[in-house]
């Protein structure tokens, strides 16, 4: 019997002695911030997704050097499908995400959106741009330009530069991002008495052919063409354009980005292609120098945009966090309601921007750049 109640006695202990450092284990796991987000790390929007993934990824590693707060980063694979976003997301609630970057693509982001609005979990998306991502949440920003700001601000530069004197339009229309650019492109364009001789569209299903737009426009006389679209299609647009002689000048926006790295894309065909964008890695500034220097060592490749804005992103939370003390052992609402606070108030200088603030519809207040592709590499206009 004495023999018995040692071995329970022991038992107890050792059940005790367990538990200590299971507990111990999970207080250092909790030490760590997560952050989390989805995108097309797969499929023909890949480009997009892996910029992301990594821009963030080189953040967080210069932030854990530093000591102090540390981030851990979680990308989850949404092959730019709404459907498949949310159950991405949800893999990253179950992780216990407890700041979000939200989705990099805009129409699995007006998924995702919902979603940690619900759970009240601060996001900041690095590319998602259309005004839809954030209508009605309070909780979610964009680091990317919005739709509304690239569509008047394109219309804008076209029309001071004089780029052209014949505008046509050629748009998504099943696309929340295209379709957002245009109607504001528009808008402007009738402001400032831009003519606009062409206007077609396209949709998912018929994004291989696009004789019938450029031939409008080309009948049309128009000298430049408006891409306000994703890099797949202009890809294709380029490419059909020189088959049937027809040379005006491309104007594109921040989808365009990444046409460059296009697997079997003709980089000669995007010669002279211009577009609006907040990031060259052509620049001289000490940190985009260091920028660009540690994702080609690391990745062996040139970031565009969409690498710069994630990378922001992680250090806007960074600097967010910092100065409202946000500690690992916070609820994730409790931590989105400082995060809402501060970016509504705070400044922050990145590599996409100087000065940046954000109204409280989450948009993001930056000048964006005009640059023109030459020999391969993005050169300033201005």
């Amino acid at each position: 019997m004495k023999k018995m109640k040692k071995l329970v006695c022991f038992g107890l202990i050792s059940a005790m002695m367990l538990s200590a450092f299971a507990g111990c284990g999970k207080k250092s796991g909790s030490d760590v911030i997560r952050i989390g987000g989805t995108g097309p790390l797969t499929g023909g929007a890949a480009v997009y997704g892996n910029a992301a993934k990594r821009g963030a990824e080189i953040a967080v590693e210069e932030i854990n050097a530093l000591g102090g707060m540390q981030f851990e980063l979680r990308y989850e694979d949404d092959t730019h499908d709404a459907e498949k976003a949310v159950n991405a997301y949800n893999i990253l609630k179950d992780w216990e995400v407890q700041i979000s970057l939200g989705s990099v693509t805009t129409n699995p982001c007006i998924a995702t959106a919902a979603e940690t609005y619900a759970d009240r979990i601060f996001a900041l998306t690095p590319s998602a741009s259309s005004t839809d991502v954030t209508k009605g949440k309070d909780n979610m920003f964009q680091m990317c330009f919005s739709d509304p700001n690239q569509g008047s601000a394109s219309a804008q530069y076209i029309s001071e530069k004089a780029l052209g004197t014949k505008i046509a339009i050629i748009y998504k229309n099943d696309d929340a991002y295209s379709t957002g650019i245009f109607e504001t492109f528009t808008d402007k364009a009738d402001e400032l008495g831009i003519n606009v001789v062409s206007t077609t569209t396209f949709n998912t299903d018929s994004q291989n052919d696009f004789s019938v737009q450029l031939s409008d426009a080309k009948n049309a006389g128009a000298d430049l063409v408006f891409l306000p679209m994703y890099y797949e299609a202009a890809a294709l647009i380029l490419d059909q354009a020189k088959k049937m002689n027809y040379a005006p000048k491309f104007f594109g926006v921040d989808g365009m980005d990444g046409i460059l790295t296009l697997e079997g894309f003709d980089t000669t065909l995007a010669e002279g292609v211009m577009l609006l964008t907040p990031f060259s890695a052509d620049a001289t500034d000490e940190k985009t120098v260091n920028f660009v220097k540690k994702y080609n060592e690391k990745y062996n490749e040139t970031p565009n945009q969409f690498a710069a804005d994630a990378y922001d992103c992680v250090y806007a939370i960074y600097e967010a966090c910092q100065k409202g003390e946000v500690t690992s052992d916070m609820t994730a609402e409790e931590i989105c309601d400082i995060m809402i606070a501060q970016f509504t108030t705070m400044k922050f200088d990145g590599l996409t921007g100087n000065g940046m603030t954000w109204g409280k519809n989450g948009e993001v207040s930056k000048s964006p750049k005009g640059m023109v592709i030459q020999n391969g590499v993005y050169v300033g206009l201005d």
